[in-house]
């Protein structure tokens, strides 16, 4: 395995990385905003509030996307692993 090519397979990997958490932080991140404005505006200053809108929040995104997510990760795996003999020489 060349040097390139271990590259090129780091690249692919942190790309699908962020592809496949990307929406799970940006639903995390409007979520937090949300509340934070929320908490703002109404002087609730309870750190434990923005927990519970979070985890409601990611656990729908995954139902919603758990299903792409899957696929491209299967998709990845299967053809790394099919490639494995070009690896390995």
């Amino acid at each position: 395995m060349t040097e390139g090519s271990v590259i090129h397979l780091a690249r692919e990997t942190i790309s699908l990385v962020l592809l496949l958490a990307g929406p799970l932080l940006l639903v995390s991140l409007a979520v937090g905003l949300a509340v934070s404005i929320f908490q703002a505006a109404t002087q609730i200053q309870e750190q434990t509030l923005t927990f519970v809108p979070k985890l409601v929040a990611i656990l729908i995104t995954l139902l919603v996307l758990g299903g792409w997510m899957m696929n491209t990760m299967l998709s990845f795996t299967v053809n790394h692993l099919s490639n494995l003999g070009r690896y390995v020489r």
